[in-house]
Formats: structure tokens, C-alpha cells, sequence
């Protein structure tokens, strides 16, 4: 399953960038406290929404970094399933479908397991500076997260009809 993913925050960033949903625009929400970078281009699946009112989360794992406002497509290949402060932040891994490096990928089983730890170790350490709670549970495989993106399409749809009726 091939899907658009808009790019919020590019590989190697300390800048936290976010989709501003009163504008549309993509604002800054903050400097990273710690030393450590986005270890590649995240952003989030347009027209979708999760628990945490925000849309679904993708990492998306590519050769180049990515300008903040551009979408490509790419291909869930796993989930990370995550809670930040609490609350359920799941991370779809994705690879961009039109790189060559990476566009065979389809499980994340196929990337390195130092590759894995990497990503792993960026979201448990990026709040620890801001006293902020991160718990990253293990990498399930691409079912799950094609599920999760569906999901959140639904609930987003259900959101749209329900503001519709007001």
C-alpha cells in the first residue's frame, strides 16, 4: 500500500516543526532540548486522525532530507508502537517508494538492527531533557500499521461527518 506522507521535520533537524491546523501552515513548535536530530524525515498521513487529535505519525526512512511542506509517497514496512506522557503516540516506519535505496523495503525486518536501535533510542531520548515520559514498546510488522493508518482515516471521516451535521 502506497500512501502521501507531508513532511513536517527533515533528517538530521533539531528544529520541531508541526502542522498548524488553524492555518494550514507548518510552524515551529520548538528547539529539541537535546543534542540529538531527527534520524529521518517525519511527518504525518494527510486526512487522518488519532486519539491524540493530531494526524497519524510517520517516519519516513530515505537517503536525502526532505524540505517541510512537501509530501512523498511512500510504504508502511512497521509500527512502533509508543506512549508519550501517557497518552498512545504509535510511529508508522515507513520508506519513501521513490528512492532507490530503500523502495524494496516492504518489512521492517529487512533494515539493520543498528538501524532500528537508532530510531528506537531517538524516541526515548528526544523529551528526556524536558522531563517529559517516553515508553517505546518493540517494532511490530507492516499488518499493524497499515491497520493504524486505515483507522485513523476512519476516525478522521467520522470527524468530518460529525462536523458536517453541527
Amino acid at each position: 500500500v502506497i500512501f502521501n506522507v507531508v513532511i513536517e521535520i527533515s533528517k538530521g533537524s533539531k528544529v520541531k516543526y508541526e502542522l498548524d491546523k488553524k492555518t494550514g501552515l507548518i510552524k515551529v513548535d520548538r528547539i529539541l532540548y537535546s543534542s540529538v536530530v531527527y534520524p529521518h524525515n517525519y511527518g504525518f498521513v494527510p486526512r487522518t486522525l488519532c486519539e491524540d487529535n493530531d494526524p497519524i505519525d510517520v517516519l519516513v526512512i530515505m537517503q536525502e532530507p526532505v524540505l517541510p511542506g512537501c509530501f512523498l509517497r511512500a510504504r508502511a514496512i512497521g509500527l512502533m508502537p509508543m506512549i508519550d506522557q501517557g497518552e498512545k503516540d504509535d510511529k508508522i516506519i515507513a520508506v519513501c517508494v521513490d528512492d532507490p535505496e530503500y523502495k524494496h523495503i516492504t518489512n521492517i525486518n529487512e533494515l539493520p538492527p543498528h538501524r532500528l536501535s537508532e530510531i528506537r533510542r531517538f524516541f526515548e531520548d528526544y523529551k528526556k531533557n524536558e522531563n517529559k515520559e517516553v515508553a517505546v514498546n518493540d517494532f511490530l510488522q507492516p499488518g499493524p500499521a497499515i491497520e493504524a493508518i486505515q483507522y485513523s482515516m476512519d476516525l478522521y471521516a467520522e470527524y468530518i461527518l460529525h462536523t458536517l451535521r453541527r
